[in-house]
């Protein structure tokens, strides 16, 4: 987090540094004093050695850092217990020093359903809303962006984060231990926005949009992955309890009220570039989660529908321009 301080001229955001500067003092502070699991993946982090990589690779579906050659046998047995500790590992997959973490999310299936769509990365301000571990951050910065910042709350998520960073030593990637509302007023700093996964999360999608909206240069481009309805009447899903065995679901739009929604919040040019229907095979248990995945979600006698009888997880992406 003090990296981001330390480069703030340099990433030209001086014009909030007070509030990032005072956000990351209260944040240092919590993470300094935390109990339950963000003082023990802290202390598992703390404890991995500053291996250096011979290779680095970030443009590839599975991001590699380093070759077995790189530890002798006592160092990657004391790594592999590391991060096997850090679990779940929901998205990668990633190979570090010839340990293979095969991810619940085959991410680079995402990552190959709309790199081919958004504008170059290359010089570009980035930021990452529930960035997880790092993945899609990693794979932006193989494309020579200026800044790559993420936002993750999670304990393990930003754990694994500085665990890869701890190796990479990316000087232009940054992430905050934060939710997308805490993020000060950035004054339209960011080129390119990525939100994938989290709007249907938010009791409030349109303010949420509209937040990012004003963070954004005109023009810049947002990056919009989220749970979608297959039809165009401009209805929502929201569930009466769970949804696919998630608590913390509100709505779920069909292509028409994602597209008001962001016309609302003052987009231009929204259009719909990928439809999926989530899979098993982009979504499934491994060794590195302990918890149920997309199979034990759905209707056991009709996989068309979730557990709770609702259809089934379709993603889509969508693209719209800051106007």
């Amino acid at each position: 987090m003090e990296r981001l301080l330390q480069n703030i001229k340099t990433l030209r955001l001086n014009h909030c540094h007070t509030e990032l500067d005072t956000l990351i003092k209260k944040k240092r502070t919590f993470l300094d004093q935390a109990k339950g699991n963000f003082l023990k993946f802290r202390k598992i982090v703390e404890k991995i050695q500053d291996h250096v990589p011979s290779v680095i690779d970030l443009d590839d579906r599975v991001v590699t850092v380093g070759n077995p050659a790189d530890l002798d046998p006592e160092a990657s047995k004391a790594l592999y217990h590391s991060l096997d500790k850090l679990s779940p590992w929901r998205k990668g997959p990633f190979n570090l020093f010839g340990i293979h973490i095969d991810s619940e999310w085959q991410s680079w299936m995402k990552w190959e359903r709309l790199s081919p769509h958004i504008k170059s990365l290359k010089g570009r301000c980035i930021l990452d809303i529930g960035s997880s571990n790092g993945y899609y951050m990693f794979r932006a910065a193989a494309k020579a962006p200026f800044m790559v910042l993420g936002l993750e709350p999670q304990s393990y998520f930003y754990f694994q984060y500085l665990a890869i960073q701890k190796f990479l030593k990316k000087d232009n990637v940054f992430c905050l231990p934060i939710p997308h509302d805490e993020l000060p007023k950035t004054d339209h700093y960011f080129d390119t926005v990525f939100c994938m996964g989290v709007l249907y999360h938010r009791p409030s999608p349109v303010e949420m949009l509209r937040e990012i909206h004003d963070s954004m240069k005109k023009g810049g481009e947002l990056v919009l992955e989220n749970l979608i309805l297959e039809t165009r009447e401009n209805i929502c899903l929201f569930p009466r309890d769970r949804y696919a065995k998630m608590r913390n679901v509100y709505f779920i739009p069909d292509y028409l009220s994602m597209e008001s929604w962001l016309l609302r919040a003052g987009f231009i040019n929204v259009r719909c570039v990928d439809v999926a229907k989530t899979a098993l095979e982009e979504q499934r248990k491994t060794r590195w989660i302990q918890t149920e995945s997309l199979k034990d979600f759905l209707d056991p006698d009709d996989p068309d529908k979730t557990i709770e009888g609702y259809p089934a997880p379709v993603r889509a992406i969508f693209l719209a321009d800051a106007g």
